[in-house]
């Protein structure tokens, strides 16, 4: 009997779907789980693919079951489990079997694990998509060695999604580059339900729109330039008929969005590299806050309800789609600005164009702009997004509305955390001087930290103490 191929662990939501979208493209694959049974119910459930997939009761099983040099993927929890899998399995393995992790792992976790590997042969890769894009096509960005990457690109960009025939899988440098920009892209994922969300609540508090009206805008929206798996999920969410009780599916979904952590290490690593990425950031808060029911609950209880109503003349359709449009936009800006300046701070030489043809396809924050901004990056990586031409048009043509939506929203009581942060990202970067002087003339009365003045020189003191 021939052997596997390529080799996976963990049969979970993703690493099963993985393993069918390898069996699905013609690969052989030895497969193993902790609990057995599910890989005896995995492999019985593959249907006509189960010939291409050797299930195996025990490591030693699955790692005999593999073609050498061997590559076993890593689908388990991020964190201590990894760890614990690869020291499992390691001593396994001939010094050229490849250990691939492609899990949801702390881009600083992978950086410590491919030193630890030192000469062996290891892989981070970030896998976007959620289970439908596992099974049928993810998004892959890969970190590790070059060498290692190319050994299993035939796989991995087969398994791939594809945008026009181009594989939606690439390397993007050493260690942990591909988590890197997988936490990125889930940031930007925050950022763009955030704002979607935030829409949602003006048509429905705001406009009083009934979930048929709303899915319907969301509908006519994907058919533009706001076109992206986002928005089209949001109008399917909106139209949505709860089973149980008739009523709409969103009228009886709690309001506490959960999280795994990827957003927030965004936002944490965004600080260690005084990158700003406001739109973000504010994502992340709305989620903290929206598990808090009872505070808010006693909120309304104390300061009553917000007036919410806006009135029509005030808000229309077409301005919620241009102030959604300018706020993707920004929020993209932010998130290939950090990209950029983790690239210069680790040594990557991350590949920005790259990375914007990678998420055309197969993630969830696929979207129909990302072609012209792999365009506009692939033209001059170092230039902020929004000042590319393209984009620089679309600011100008929408950021009034998105000025008029925030500012609506805030007079009638209606939080939209992203946008507004959006927005002050947009106003502060266009205005050549700020306010930090006073900034900086408060740290120097407080702490006599010094300042710059504009006549020149560095190092100066106020009069303070005169």
């Amino acid at each position: 009997m021939s052997k596997a191929q390529i080799g996976l662990i963990g049969l979970g939501t993703m690493g099963a779907a993985l393993a069918l979208n390898i069996a699905d493209n013609g690969f052989d694959i030895a497969v193993w789980n902790r609990t057995t049974a599910t890989t005896h119910k995995f492999h019985d459930t593959a249907g006509d693919l189960a010939a291409r997939i050797t299930p195996t009761d025990t490591l030693e099983a699955l790692v005999q079951a593999i073609a050498k040099p061997r590559a076993i993927i890593l689908m388990v929890p991020a964190g201590q489990a990894v760890d614990d899998q690869i020291d499992a399995l390691r001593p396994l393995l001939d010094d050229d079997d490849l250990i691939i992790d492609a899990g949801n792992a702390n881009f600083h976790d992978t950086n410590r694990r491919a030193r630890d590997a030192g000469d062996l042969p290891f892989l981070g890769i970030g896998v976007s998509g959620g289970e439908e894009g596992a099974r049928f096509g993810p998004s892959i960005m890969g970190g590790g060695k070059r060498d290692h990457w190319d050994r299993v690109a035939p796989i991995l960009t087969a398994i791939a999604a594809k945008h026009d025939g181009t594989a939606c899988a690439t390397w993007m440098g050493e260690e942990g580059a591909g988590h890197f920009v997988k936490a990125v892209h889930n940031g930007i994922e925050y950022a763009d339900m955030q704002m979607i969300a935030e829409v949602y609540g003006i048509m429905r508090d705001g406009l009083g729109m009934d979930n048929t009206a709303i899915g319907d805008t969301f509908a006519t929206w994907d058919k533009g330039p706001l076109q992206s798996y986002l928005i089209e999920i949001s109008g399917k969410v909106a139209a949505a008929t709860d089973p149980k009780t008739g009523q709409p599916m969103l009228d009886v979904i709690v309001d506490a969005a959960g999280q795994k952590g990827t957003g927030r290490w965004t936002v944490i690593e965004a600080q260690h590299l005084a990158a700003p990425i406001p739109a973000i950031e504010a994502a992340v808060v709305a989620r903290n806050l929206s598990s808090q029911k009872e505070t808010r609950a006693a909120g309304e209880a104390l300061f009553g309800a917000a007036p919410h109503h806006i009135p029509h003349d005030n808000m229309s359709l077409d301005t919620l789609e241009g102030a959604l449009m300018a706020g993707k936009i920004l929020c993209y800006a932010q998130g290939f600005g950090m990209i950029a300046k983790a690239s210069d701070e680790f040594g990557w030489a991350l590949p920005l164009p790259e990375i914007a043809k990678v998420w055309r396809a197969g993630c969830i924050i696929r979207s129909a702009m990302l072609d012209d901004m792999a365009s506009a990056l692939g033209d001059d990586a170092d230039r902020n997004l929004m000042f590319a031409p393209k984009f620089t048009d679309l600011l100008k043509s929408n950021h009034d509305d998105l000025r008029r939506v925030v500012a609506q929203a805030a007079l009638h009581g209606i939080a939209t955390p992203a946008l507004s942060s959006g927005l002050a990202y947009f106003d502060a970067m266009r205005t050549e001087r700020g306010t930090a002087n006073m900034i900086q003339g408060q740290r120097d009365f407080f702490g006599a930290h010094g300042f710059e003045r504009i006549d020149g020189g560095s190092g100066h003191h106020g009069p303070w103490g005169d």
